[in-house]
């Protein structure tokens, strides 16, 4: 990989974005960002806390201003939250200044890994597998259309879906 580009993981909740965006910043020695971190530091407040008292529709007028301002820097590798993409500004800001991957993974494995998770603002309700399967009709066209790459994180290793983007993104463009 020439040079400290950007790259940009988005993808549904539970797919691995974080995990993976510090295994992939670690190989390829840049600096790791996470969105929604970005954003509770900023605050002082849990992103479900954010939802609480200003709804989805505040919460995603900081998330858009988050990855505007973040997708301005360089070398970083960004894991954004599952909903940036909603935004017309934040696709365009990420798929115009950084290689976007888009991580794919199943309902099966988003409820897996988030079942847990108690500060998934979205999910917690009586049927999150049904929220889970809307959310992706309605968002994996979003992930699509930006992607400049799509790797499956359903049966893989962190280190190998990292690997496979960091092989992925060596090859020459088509």
């Amino acid at each position: 990989m020439k040079g400290k580009r950007n790259i940009f993981l988005v993808g549904p909740m539970g797919a691995g974005k974080t995990t993976i965006g510090k295994q992939l910043a670690e190989i390829l020695k840049l600096e790791f960002v996470d969105s929604d971190h970005e954003l509770e530091e900023r605050t002082g407040a849990p992103i479900d806390w954010i939802f609480d008292i200003e709804g989805e529709e505040g919460f995603r007028v900081r998330e858009e201003k988050i990855i505007e301002e973040l997708t301005q820097r360089q070398g970083i590798v960004l894991a954004t939250g599952g909903g940036a993409v909603v935004s017309d500004k934040s696709r365009n800001h990420l798929a115009a200044r950084g290689v976007v991957v888009y991580l794919e993974t199943s309902i099966e494995q988003q409820l897996e890994r988030t079942r847990r998770d108690k500060r998934r603002p979205l999910i917690q309700n009586d049927n999150p597998k049904d929220t889970l399967e809307d959310l992706m009709k309605s968002r994996e066209p979003l992930y699509t259309e930006i992607a400049d790459l799509t790797v499956a994180t359903n049966i893989s290793s962190v280190k190998s879906v990292a690997k496979e983007i960091v092989e992925l993104m060596e090859q020459p463009i088509a």
